[in-house]
């Protein structure tokens, strides 16, 4: 199951952007209510390796489970 970016905890830090091996973390528009930059995760080409929770240094930013009622995905 894949991981989800928590859009209003996101502070735009982008480590999990570089650090995915399957470049699933694209950057959201606008800010968030933080007024940050956010990312999101693409839940059809997640591999579920965990590498963004790991590398993330935001405390709740990512969950290890598919919440799209947390992360505000653009369509």
């Amino acid at each position: 199951m894949p991981h989800s970016i928590v859009t209003d905890v996101c502070e735009g830090v982008a480590d999990c952007v570089d650090a995915c091996p399957v470049a699933c973390i694209h950057p959201g528009p606008g800010k968030n209510v933080q007024g940050t930059d956010w990312y999101w995760i693409d839940f059809s080409t997640c591999i579920d390796c965990g590498i963004c929770f790991q590398v993330c240094p935001v405390t709740g930013a990512i969950v290890q489970e598919e919440r799209p009622d947390l992360q505000k995905t653009p369509s």
